[in-house]
């Protein structure tokens, strides 16, 4: 257990199927609506790319706020890549004000992971020169901010009159103190501190000073929280599959285990020139998750703590693990639900 752990929510990829994604959308806002129910603190969503996932972070949480009135609505993380600064700013105020101020936004940085011909045909022609370094991420939180871009004036066009604003609009007090760094490595966790940003961290990393997944995620951890104008106080979300297996049916342990065994080869060495380290899934009763997670120095020095959902999993599945979290594993870690 942890005394640092105050909030438990769920990462969701929103999958859907081909020919019918709307059921795979409502399927996901029910879950929303589920874990509230639930008293869990907060439902976070992926981002996907021409893939069968939802691709419009602000337009889904602006819907999931509708279906709910507590429940903090994050998304882990969208690709600045793919959006326009302007826009998305736009855009996350607009769903923030919809829920009344209860969006978690994570953002990150890089290039678009899709071959170049590919780039080129959804991105444009000059998809190279877009800048997605970390100036990208600084000029959206400027925005986000309210920090002025021009000044406030008046627009005329044939004889009607408009007032433009100095500042992106609209405005959402308090929305750049919930923005979050997606980061892996130690760069980026102490450029999101310098930043001031929250940080999101999961079960991808970089090997840097060690190959031990939990020492170097602990690394990033301190080093962001050494150089955040909060100090101690920043806050880290960290997300990892965990998958509890008490109350679960015979097919569902199956199912979770068969899942774990295919995917813990990558975990077992640096993958690729990145030399990218994957976390081992958690599986197992409540009390042999409790001492694994107790044990692993990353997670004793997180604030939030993102159960992510296994996409391929149907819908059951995804209940079961919510339900699980708030009534058995939340607890268990000295978490209590919200009121």
């Amino acid at each position: 257990m942890t005394d640092r752990l105050r909030r438990l929510g769920f990462l969701h990829i929103v999958p859907f199927a081909r020919d019918a994604p709307a059921t795979g959308l409502e399927e996901a806002l029910s879950l929303f609506a589920y874990a509230e129910e639930l008293g869990l603190d907060g439902g976070w969503i992926r981002t996907r790319h021409l893939q069968y996932g939802v691709p419009s972070a602000a337009v889904f949480l602006a819907a999931a706020a509708q279906r709910t009135r507590r429940i903090d609505l994050g998304v882990a993380v969208i690709p600045t890549v793919y959006e326009s600064p302007l826009r998305l700013a736009e855009d996350l105020a607009t769903a923030d004000l919809l829920s009344g101020g209860r969006l978690q936004p994570g953002l990150s940085v890089g290039p678009p992971r899709l071959p170049g011909e590919v780039a080129e045909r959804v991105l444009g022609e000059r998809w190279r020169d877009e800048d997605v370094s970390y100036a990208r991420i600084e000029r959206i939180l400027a925005f986000v901010r309210g920090d002025a871009v021009d000044r406030e004036r008046e627009i005329g066009l044939g004889g009607v009159t408009e007032l433009s604003s100095d500042r992106v609009e609209p405005h959402s007090p308090g929305l750049a103190s919930r923005l979050w760094y997606g980061g892996g490595s130690l760069r980026s966790a102490e450029w999101a501190g310098r930043t001031g940003l929250n940080l999101l961290v999961s079960n991808i990393s970089t090997a840097e000073d060690s190959e031990d997944f939990s020492t170097v995620q602990r690394q990033q951890i301190d080093l962001f929280r050494s150089h955040h104008p909060l100090g101690d106080a920043a806050t880290v979300g960290k997300g990892h599959v965990i998958l509890p297996t008490d109350n679960a049916t015979p097919a569902q342990r199956e199912r979770f285990a068969a899942y774990v065994e295919a995917r813990t080869p990558r975990t077992r060495a640096p993958q690729g020139p990145g030399r990218t380290l994957i976390a081992r899934d958690v599986i197992g009763s409540t009390e042999e998750i409790v001492a694994q997670l107790s044990a692993d120095p990353a997670f004793t020095a997180v604030d939030d703590l993102l159960l992510e959902l296994p996409f391929s999993f149907p819908a059951e599945d995804q209940r079961h693990i919510v339900h699980e979290l708030a009534t058995n594993l939340g607890p268990a870690l000295g978490w209590s639900p919200a009121c």
